[in-house]
């Protein structure tokens, strides 16, 4: 069972890291030494996966500035995530976007997170964060409906770098307790 303070489980997955060939894959392996955020999503070309995945890819250099990598990933095929990328943002699609798409093809990553609605094939809206060893730091699954907040997935990455206790409504360069 997928709880914070133990290993994130591992994932190996088709990604558009290289998206020309899309044969660059994505392993939790990859990002030993950074902070990761890790977000699952249910669908391409849909009406609230767009506004989350443009913005966080909008606020990289913030999570960067952290010792951060963002990695999304769905159920999609790379091929979808290509023509979601390659799709203005304007037409729902996700151009320019800063960080790659995992393709969760096989269902095995969402069902090892705990966010994958097997009758349905599709990922909840879950967020995690792993620590540079490969530790899960945080997680939180939403509905499908309710987007997330880049600002708390931030807030909560600055949190757990400070090294302290951090009360209610804390943000960076307020003391910890």
């Amino acid at each position: 069972m997928l709880q914070v303070g133990q290993p994130a489980p591992s994932f190996d997955m088709a990604s558009t890291k290289d998206l020309t060939t899309l044969k660059e894959r994505v392993k939790l392996e990859d990002y030993r030494g950074k902070w990761l955020v890790l977000f699952f999503y249910p669908l391409d070309f849909t009406f609230v996966c767009p506004t989350e995945v443009t913005g966080f890819s909008d606020r990289l250099d913030e999570f960067h500035a952290l010792n951060a990598e963002v990695l999304a990933v769905s159920t999609d095929s790379v091929f979808s995530h290509k023509a979601w990328i390659e799709t203005p943002r304007e037409k729902n699609g996700v151009a320019d976007l800063k960080y790659p798409l995992g393709s969760d093809i096989t269902k095995e990553v969402s069902r090892k997170y705990g966010v994958l609605i097997e009758n349905e094939g599709i990922a909840l809206r879950g967020l995690f964060i792993i620590d540079p060893e490969g530790i899960l730091q945080y997680q939180v699954v939403h509905s499908l409906n309710i987007g997330r907040n880049v600002d708390e997935a931030l807030r909560v990455l600055q949190a757990l770098q400070a090294g302290g206790r951090c009360p209610v409504n804390w943000k960076p360069g307020q003391k910890t307790i």
